[in-house]
């Protein structure tokens, strides 16, 4: 394709499956944030819901800088377009991760302030995961932008539309339904908390079929923005293989298989970014005015491109490396020793 080069196309799939990871890692912590003050009713409980996420929030987090770092050094012009027009949401995001961050350290070493601290984890989780799901309806559907890409918009309040909204909720319920899915499996089996976990988990799961279709029947019929004909067989592959994938996760959690109702849960997150990135290609963010942003017009050099790609190669195998470490460390589920964070 004009315009595309071998190590533009390999970096817009790259920033994809940067997306994807911390979708499905950071996704679950934030979903047990939302769920947090509802699912734990108890001191003990929400011990459990800090502590299965505890070792591994923060390492999860790293996907994100990775993935804005990636956009930053691949694709300038859709890093600036998009931090730029977005600014404010972003601002509201990094805010919802310093008070989620402060809250989980404090919260153990507080017990006073036990109660704001736990309110502070619940909207430092929601936050989040709402707003990521806007944002990503905001570069699917367009924005207004001017020829040198700059969001010429109504600052947050233009980036809300049914459609926006819509794709939010969507996010939320993904997260949600990997945070049920992700306490089940770590709980202490029985226990109450983890039974409503498992309960929870499932109609979580069917909202979230419902809100897919809806999105889907809105993003066809009522957005409808550009997308390339030559990749329509793949994304109605993707959007199945969604279905498929998610439909398994209710089916292991119906029959209380908690570790595969969570493998497939994370794999139908994966496979829902792989279809917007289908739905993108080639483009980062898609206008409703003005030029949008491609990979062909916000690529960096074809030699920065080789070098960034020569580094990844040596750098993502120990970050995987590290996060099989890290979660073969902390497998299995929590005891009364573990309720310590």
């Amino acid at each position: 394709m004009e315009g595309i080069t071998l190590f533009s196309g390999l970096w817009f799939v790259l920033v994809a499956v940067l997306i994807a990871g911390y979708f499905i890692l950071d996704g679950f912590d934030l979903g047990a944030g939302v769920l947090y003050p509802f699912i734990a009713k108890t001191k003990t409980e929400k011990a459990i819901v800090r502590r299965s996420i505890g070792p591994v929030w923060d390492g999860n987090e790293v996907w994100l800088i990775t993935a804005g770092g990636a956009l930053f050094a691949a694709f300038p012009p859709a890093y600036a377009t998009t931090f730029s027009g977005f600014y404010l949401a972003v601002m509201l995001v990094l805010f919802g991760l310093i008070v989620r961050a402060v809250s989980l350290e404090y919260r153990v070493h507080d017990d006073k302030w036990g109660g704001a601290w736990n309110a502070c984890f619940f909207i430092g989780s929601l936050l989040p995961a709402l707003l990521f799901g806007v944002a990503i309806g905001n570069v699917f559907a367009g924005i207004p932008m001017n020829s040198n890409g700059d969001y010429t918009g109504i600052p947050l309040l233009g980036l809300v539309t049914p459609f926006t909204l819509a794709t939010g909720v969507l996010g939320l319920l993904m997260f949600m339904s990997a945070g049920a899915t992700w306490i089940a499996q770590k709980a202490p089996k029985p226990s109450d908390i983890q039974a409503r976990a498992a309960k929870l988990r499932i109609p979580l799961q069917i909202i979230t079929l419902v809100v897919f279709l809806a999105v889907t029947v809105l993003a066809l019929f009522v957005v409808n923005p550009p997308m390339m004909a030559e990749l329509a067989i793949v994304r109605y592959a993707l959007a199945a293989l969604f279905l498929v994938v998610l439909i398994a996760a209710i089916f292991f959690g119906k029959k209380g298989n908690d570790l595969w109702a969570f493998l497939t849960q994370s794999a139908s997150a994966f496979v829902l970014v792989l279809l917007f990135a289908a739905s993108m290609f080639p483009n980062f963010v898609n206008a409703t005015e003005g030029t949008a942003i491609t990979i062909a017009n916000a690529a960096n050099s074809e030699y920065t491109l080789m070098w960034m790609t020569i580094i990844t190669c040596i750098g993502l195998p120990l970050v995987l490396f590290y996060h099989f470490i890290i979660y073969r460390t902390f497998r299995g589920r929590l005891g009364d020793e573990d309720l310590d964070y």
